[in-house]
């Protein structure tokens, strides 16, 4: 820095006014900061210097020359190739050593690397080799950051070390601040952050975003994180958790290779610091032997197997304590020592009790499981027992612990169970002694604390209602006096004032002809004594809702048959010969609300109606009634069909309670032959000429009751001689199994083949019937005489 550049020179002080920072302390700072540098660069030459170095040793054993000779070879090969010693160095390394970085570096080296930037095999074993001379965590951060991270794009790194209760500590970080790192520098179990995600899913852990979907974590919440565990032989030793300042998008599998292996790496070291730091108490092999020979419980101590590949294959049984029994009968010699799935093949069969070891061993989370179902090979047969179970590791050992559970308990606690859903409370009393014994369910039962004094048998009577204490007193001189068994139900009058319904039943324990003890148990009847109740109500509501159904269908039959007969005779005017038949429902609660009118008007006009009331019974029933006559009433007003239709629905909207009905309504003129009729909803009527049946058209006109203004339309038919109309409700034809289109097609054809007089063909109408609905049925059969003059002569 020139005196121009500065402006603390003697110039510049002249010019500004004094400062109290002199020319020396800015050079002390030029000094320090150029230290710095010089620093940093030893160091980054040093871990490259410590790569050659290792390239310089594969050259010595392979060529079998010296260190001189291995560097001028080195130089010469490298100047050969066309590369950097560092590079070539690098390349040596990977093929000596085939480990996972040289997988990982294998497939980067298809890649060439920008111009200027060193390849990933340099980037690798330099890291490499920083971590071997770094000695802690944190060099060993810095390191991975430096060489390794910064040409992948991130900017923070931070190294965990995971705790035997699964806590987290902050080891070694880079790119944070000491602030942000003292805050982190402790997790505690069970706090969820990318780290412990990774730890106890024992899997790499990729977030796109932290702001966006990530749990809280050390540094900048925005950006990418990546959380790989790092372990060695089977054992999570901690998590390497790697940050960028943006967020991270989709990366290809090599990078994934490339950050498992340097969080392998990170885990030697972290290994080292853990063997360093380890407390002199920490139980080692020794002491956890002593502890698990001291337990009551059989115990087994467990240490890692590690395979060919330097991964966990299985764990050998290192010692088995004094408490052990062999589930398939062994003796313990025969066990200790053994590989664990050699001894107990089912182990990984089940899929449960390998894998929790091995999980507990990876992360050094304790396992506990009150009950956990085991299964053992006895003879080729598979035997199960159920077990209480903890897993636990100390160190690089895990101590596992098992419970059988013992019949006698698991049949009490059954019963115990069984006491509580059955509300059922034993009980025993000494008679000699007058010590009494009760189940825990009999103070609930009798509303007592578990700590109150049991009440004796003698004194039941002044507990139980006034009326039930001769019943009690009976049972108690059955049982005591005539020592037999006895029981009996009464009526509890708890000291909360809760009255509930018990049974009791008790037998005398003798010996030698004395009474000795008596044995037996309450049972809370209260829900089974009201249940009786409500269904000795229902029963009664019951028989009064079918006696009263009975009274009602017999009244709707009477008043049905008052009105509507099920045959009347044949009426013949003017010409004009009527026949009706009329068959009520078979069954009495099917009482039906069908319905026919035939009369002469004063006008000497015919009126012919038929119809059909919904529902059944006696609203049915009595509806008829009211359509019925209120038609024959509108008839008198010399009003058309049609109008009496609208008339008849303002009837039954208005002045009926919620009626609905069909109805054919006509009116016949004798002199003209011609009948004027409108429908309301009904079926048409079916007319039967020369031989042919044909349906009349379906005149427009809704059910009567739907609506409060409605009007129907209406028609005029020319009837000829022997003429023949049929009119009928639904009971005649309906079937459930086929559609109303096809039924009334039906009644056609057998219309065309009906023969003889109009009351034969109605009956044979009605025996040929193959209607299933049990509905009522009504025919009404109009047929004009062969001899009556044409209209007008």
């Amino acid at each position: 820095m020139t005196d121009l550049d500065n402006p603390y020179t003697e110039a510049g002080a002249a010019a500004d006014a004094p400062s109290p920072v002199g020319p020396a302390v800015h050079r002390l700072a030029a000094t320090v900061e150029r230290l710095r540098a010089q620093i940093q660069q030893a160091q980054a030459t040093a871990d490259g210097r410590a790569l050659i170095e290792m390239a310089k040793g594969v050259l010595v054993e392979r060529l079998h020359c010296g260190p001189a000779q291995a560097a001028r070879q080195l130089e010469a090969l490298a100047e050969r190739a066309g590369i950097t010693p560092l590079e070539l160095a690098a390349e040596l390394v990977d093929q000596s050593a085939q480990d996972k970085v040289s997988a990982v570096v294998g497939e980067f080296l298809l890649r060439a690397a920008s111009p200027g930037e060193p390849s990933a095999a340099v980037r690798l074993r330099t890291a490499e080799s920083g971590l071997l001379a770094a000695g802690d965590s944190q060099r060993v951060a810095e390191s991975v950051l430096e060489h390794a991270l910064t040409p992948l794009g991130a900017t923070a790194v931070a190294i965990w070390s995971a705790g035997a209760d699964a806590s987290l500590t902050l080891s070694g970080f880079a790119g944070i601040g000491p602030h942000e790192a003292e805050r982190w520098r402790y997790v505690p179990p069970g706090v969820v952050t990318p780290a412990r995600q990774a730890l106890m899913e024992r899997n790499a852990v990729w977030i796109d975003d932290l702001n966006r979907a990530g749990p809280p974590s050390i540094g900048d919440r925005e950006g990418g994180r990546a959380a790989i565990p790092a372990g060695a032989g089977g054992k999570l030793l901690g998590v390497l958790e790697v940050c960028w300042p943006q967020p991270l998008e989709p990366q290809p599998p090599q990078v994934l290779r490339q950050l498992e292996a340097l969080a392998e790496l990170c885990a030697h070291t972290l290994e080292a610091d853990l063997a360093a730091v380890r407390a002199p108490d920490r139980p080692g092999v020794a002491d956890l032997v002593r502890l698990a020979d001291g337990l009551f419980d059989p115990a087994l101590v467990l240490l890692p197997h590690l395979g060919e590949d330097g991964a966990l294959a299985d764990f050998r049984i290192h010692h088995v304590n004094s408490c052990f029994v062999d589930p398939a009968g062994r003796p313990r010699g025969l066990v200790n020592g053994a590989l664990l799935l050699e001894a107990y093949p089912m182990a990984a069969s089940d899929g449960q009790l390998f894998e929790r070891i091995e999980h507990v061993f990876a992360t050094g989370e304790t396992y506990r499981a009150d009950r956990m179902m085991l299964t053992e090979l006895v003879g080729q047969v598979p035997l199960t027992v159920s077990t209480a179970l903890s897993i636990s590791r100390h160190g690089d050992t895990v101590l596992l612990v098992w419970r059988v559970e013992d019949e006698t308990a698991r049949l009490a606690a059954l019963l115990q169970h069984a006491q509580r859903l059955g509300r059922v409370g034993g009980f025993e009393e000494n008679a000699a002694s007058g010590e009494i014994t009760w189940s825990s369910q009999l103070f609930a039962l009798y509303g007592l604390a578990p700590t109150a004094e049991p009440i004796p048998l003698a004194q039941l009577p002044g507990h139980v209602h006034d009326d039930d204490v001769n019943a009690v007193d009976r049972f108690l001189r059955t049982l005591l006096r005539y020592r037999r068994s006895a029981s009996t139900a009464f009526r509890l009058i708890r000291p909360d004032g809760v009255t509930r319904h018990i049974r009791i039943v008790a037998e005398p324990v003798l010996e030698a002809g004395h009474l000795a003890a008596i044995r037996g148990a309450y049972q809370d009847i209260s829900a089974q004594h009201w249940t009786e109740v409500a269904l000795s109500a229902t029963r009664d509501r019951l028989a009064h809702s079918e006696q009263h159904a009975a009274e009602q269908s017999q009244l709707a039959r009477q008043l049905q048959q008052a009105i509507m007969p099920d045959a009347q005779p044949s009426i013949e005017a003017f010409g004009l010969r009527i026949a009706v038949r009329y068959r009520p429902a078979e069954q009495e609660y099917t009482v039906g609300g069908d319905w026919y009118d035939a009369v002469v008007l004063p006008s000497k006009q015919i009126l012919v109606s038929v119809g059909d009331i919904t529902g059944h019974g006696v609203k049915a029933a009595t509806g008829m009634v009211v359509l019925r006559n209120a038609l024959r009433g509108l008839a008198a007003t010399g009003a058309g069909p049609g109008q009496m239709l609208t008339w008849l629905n303002l009837v039954a909207h208005h002045l009926t309670d919620n009626i609905f009905a069909t109805a054919i309504c006509g009116l016949y003129d004798p002199q003209t032959r011609v009948l004027r009729w409108a429908r309301a909803g009904h079926l048409p009527p079916v007319l039967v000429r020369a031989g042919q049946a044909s349906s009349l058209p379906l005149l427009q006109g809704m059910l009567l009751g739907a609506v409060a203004e409605t009007t129907f339309e209406e028609a005029e038919l020319q009837l000829e001689p022997d003429d023949t109309l049929l009119l009928y409700t639904d009971g005649l034809i309906e079937r459930r199994d086929r559609l109303l289109d096809d039924c009334i097609e039906r009644l056609l054809v057998r219309s065309a083949q009906l023969s003889g007089t109009l009351d034969d063909r109605l009956d044979e109408l009605l025996d040929g019937s193959d209607a299933d609905t049990d509905d009522d049925t009504c025919v009404v059969g109009i047929q004009v005489g062969p001899g009556q003059d044409s209209p007008g002569s």
